[in-house]
């Protein structure tokens, strides 16, 4: 058991909210452990499920008088017991309700009812630096940071089994999706393409599959919290921004395992991809639990100067594996800072002591996180 940075037990005192997140990110084990006095109704539980898909309203008789906090395991299964959630909010003011999901896409996108303000939108993420005691990145660069595969002794085979049995069947069986097959490919293929510029048309011709029907599957992935989308920034004038997004994965493990690349080493290209990999999920992570309305975004200018990250336009992040920051690493850095005023620039890498170059922080990358999940990077 890990101790999460989002505090449920803050959280529902003022409201019920949904728990979203891929599975094994620790969802029902948080929610357990926050509110072990709850009523949990868990609808992967046959039984269940089905009694509660027949009739809605039959959840009022599972929970007993004076309960003040009702777990819904997996509310995506059957998006109409919201109405009954929704009518038991307004009838008592001091009810809340924790309801899970590993899939927004039927809640989204099936006309569910989302309460109406009734209720908060948590994402929970794979564990962040401050939620390990060791924070090891390059363990983590290889195993990724599902809380089942941090002290996996067999991570190589588990994270296997993980992408084989959720990332395709599971997401089969929910009917996402008409041919595995070319899922499978695609998944594959954007493996390849994470943290990078997505071509929908180059990706197609890659994995022998349409371009509409990629982009199609990229949705189900954003939908499926498989991944997420880095938008572009384009408010610079004078070196024109190019408009095409990123793709990330939502585990640094899991892409590494269907890119089907070896150990990652210290120092190697993998290395620094992964690390550049690595900062965005945290920085991801870190707006999502804090509530942050900040914009998370990459510059690459169409002369190809770029920045791995940009929050607003206030704060430049470029990542870097080396040991140690050379003038060339600063270009795209200092390119933007012409353009935008710059609050901070930084540069995250493996160089061991900090120090300042024309105004730009170079970091270590634990430094980084540290700085940031003490709220000294966005919040200072």
């Amino acid at each position: 058991m890990y101790q999460r940075f989002l505090q449920l037990s803050e959280i529902a005192k003022t409201k019920s909210f949904f728990l979203i997140g891929p599975r094994q990110t620790g969802k029902s084990t948080l929610l357990r452990a926050t509110f072990p006095d709850a009523t949990y109704i868990d609808l992967l539980e046959a039984d269940t499920f089905r009694r509660l898909n027949a009739f809605p309203e039959s959840i009022r008789e599972m929970i007993k008088p004076g309960q003040k906090m009702v777990i819904i395991d997996e509310i995506q299964k059957i998006p109409s017991l919201l109405d009954e959630v929704q009518r038991l909010i307004d009838r008592d003011k001091f009810i809340r309700f924790a309801l899970t999901g590993s899939s927004a896409r039927k809640l989204k996108r099936g006309n569910a009812n989302l309460l109406g303000g009734r209720a908060l939108y948590c994402h929970l993420h794979p564990l962040v630096s401050c939620e390990l005691n060791n924070p090891n990145v390059l363990a983590r660069l290889n195993r990724g940071s599902l809380p089942s595969m941090i002290d996996n002794q067999h991570y190589q085979r588990d994270l296997g089994a993980y992408v084989g049995v959720y990332l395709r069947e599971e997401i089969q069986s929910e009917g996402l999706t008409r041919s595995i097959g070319n899922f499978g490919r695609v998944l594959e293929m954007a493996a390849q393409y994470n943290g990078q510029q997505v071509n929908f048309t180059q990706l197609g011709s890659d994995a022998q599959v349409p371009p509409r029907t990629v982009r199609d599957y990229f949705q189900l992935f954003e939908d499926t919290l498989i991944g997420a989308i880095l938008p572009t920034f384009r408010e610079t004038k004078t070196r024109k921004a190019v408009s095409t997004p990123k793709f990330y994965f939502f585990d640094v493990g899991v892409a590494r395992v269907l890119r089907r690349e070896g150990e990652i080493v210290s120092g190697s290209r993998g290395f620094g991809d992964a690390l550049e990999h690595l900062v965005f999920l945290e920085l991801k992570a870190y707006l999502d639990y804090t509530f942050s309305n900040a914009r998370l975004s990459y510059w690459r200018s169409q002369s190809k100067f770029e920045v791995d990250f940009l929050i607003d336009d206030k704060i430049a992040i470029e990542v870097k594996g080396t040991n140690r920051v050379s003038g060339a690493d600063l270009k795209g850095i200092k390119a933007l800072a012409e353009e935008v005023p710059l609050k901070r620039k930084i540069v995250v890498s493996s160089e061991p002591a900090p120090r300042y170059i024309e105004g730009i922080e170079i970091m270590h990358f634990d430094a980084f996180f540290k700085a940031l999940w003490s709220h000294e990077i966005i919040g200072g």
